[in-house]
């Protein structure tokens, strides 16, 4: 094969070829916080789930907080990814790759905060052995593996000709690209089966990413605790799972654009079309909050008004306000304002907003409802222990590890869609754009 002429796109391989001392530095911190998370769950394995502020009745605290919020940035990537290359939205290509990686390595930090939640990992082999297929959790566990598959290969198949540019570039490490590649020389007949198995796959993993965070919210729904035996939770969670991802998206790119100088390659238009998205699920989420509790209200049913009261005004009314404030006020004033939508500060700050919202928005869908239990137990209060802090700044830090550490393998931006796009798509989007309108070749005279 001859070899691929990269042109102005060779710098998408800087950072793959040269690792200066900022990355080292911000690899050691982010070590250095997994080291201590690993610490923190020695203490629990020898001690038990003691050590952490769960008890009776809040079996469930931050462990499982952090697992609906990790399975929910998890539609960060495949979902929007697969939904945009199917609407043949050209500016994805920069971005899909970006948001693909943080699908597959998410997934695993939610699949660990259940293993935690559980005290001893053995446990996690009774799925194996005594699988209940009556259970939510059951499902969960189907649902997740599969989503998790999905990703990976939906991750890698749009891989294999960047693998092949790196193999052919880089013979440092060409030992390391040849086994990724498998076998890829860029012929026509290679890259027909590679554009049908992507859009395969894309059609595939979208049922399966609405699947997904549906069945989480079944976990909740499926029981009779208050405010979660609800039909709107399938629905609410799935929305809510795509707006704080996509508010991922918009901080991941936010920080390669500025570590890797890819300015040229992650636009201010993709900011801006990704803020436009954030600012329709702005509203969605609200209408979906609203509806929720509008319901409850008119219900008046005690159990459940008992949970709404201490989150509207009692012990939790702190954080559902915050969360109000974070997840709609701040970010609908900033994305609904074409001034500050459309700079990079703006579409930033509303998405750290949305995830600090989300994440106190899973707290309060958890902690709240198993603190006012129907049958009557004696008052308890819930804080989470220094151990469980300790796990989710653990695997936080490990995840952006592992993202960065991605980066120095492989292009965060697709080398060969970019080219593509650069060679085919503009004749393409001119085309179909003129066939839509009248006198187009498609178009036919009254």
């Amino acid at each position: 094969m001859e070899k691929f002429d990269l042109g102005e796109d060779a710098r998408l391989l800087g950072p793959i070829r040269k690792t200066g001392r900022g990355f080292w530095l911000f690899a050691g911190s982010m070590l250095a916080i997994g080291l201590w998370g690993l610490f923190a769950w020695s203490t629990q394995l020898r001690n038990g789930l003691s050590v952490t502020g769960l008890n009776v009745p809040v079996y469930w605290g931050l462990y499982i907080t952090n697992f609906v919020f990790f399975i929910g940035i998890s539609h960060a990537g495949t979902l929007i990814s697969a939904i945009l290359r199917l609407a043949n939205a050209e500016w994805r290509r920069s971005i899909t790759r970006a948001a693909e990686v943080i699908t597959v390595l998410v997934l695993f930090f939610g699949m660990g905060c259940v293993i935690l939640d559980l005290g001893r990992p053995d446990r996690v082999l009774n799925v194996l052995k005594h699988g209940n297929f009556t259970s939510p959790l059951l499902w969960d566990v189907c649902a997740v593996t599969a989503y998790l598959t999905a990703s990976t290969i939906y991750l890698f198949l749009p891989l294999i000709p960047d693998i092949a540019i790196l193999r052919d570039h880089m013979p440092e490490r060409r030992w390391f690209y040849r086994i990724l590649a498998i076998g890829w020389t860029g012929t026509a007949r290679q890259q027909k089966i590679l554009n049908r198995a992507i859009a395969g796959m894309a059609v595939i993993v979208i049922p399966i990413a609405v699947s997904v965070h549906t069945v989480v919210s079944w976990v909740f729904a499926m029981t009779v605790q208050p405010m979660w035996h609800s039909t709107i939770f399938g629905p609410y969670f799935v929305v809510g799972a795509i707006f704080s991802g996509i508010a991922a998206i918009i901080i991941a790119m936010a920080i390669i654009r500025k570590a890797y100088h890819l300015e040229e390659y992650l636009k201010q238009i993709h900011f801006s079309n990704l803020a436009l998205l954030l600012l329709v699920f702005t509203l969605l989420w609200f209408y979906f909050t609203f509806a929720e509790f509008l319901t409850t209200y008119y219900g008046a049913e005690p159990t459940h008004m008992s949970v709404f009261l201490s989150k509207t005004e009692g012990k939790f009314a702190p954080l559902f306000w915050t969360m109000v404030v974070t997840c709609f006020v701040i970010p609908f004033t900033l994305l609904a304002n074409s001034r500050t939508r459309n700079t990079v500060w703006g579409c930033v700050v509303a998405s750290i907003s949305i995830e600090i919202g989300m994440w106190l928005e899973r707290l309060l869908i958890v902690v709240p409802s198993l603190s006012n239990p129907r049958l009557p137990l004696t008052a308890t209060t819930y804080f989470p222990s220094w151990v469980e802090w300790s796990m989710f700044a653990a695997f936080v830090s490990i995840f952006m590890l592992l993202y960065g550490l991605f980066t120095k393998l492989f292009p965060v931006v697709s080398i060969w869609e970019i080219r593509e796009g650069r060679e085919h798509s503009v004749k393409e989007v001119t085309e179909r754009v003129e066939s839509y309108l009248p006198g187009g070749e498609d178009g036919h005279d009254a």
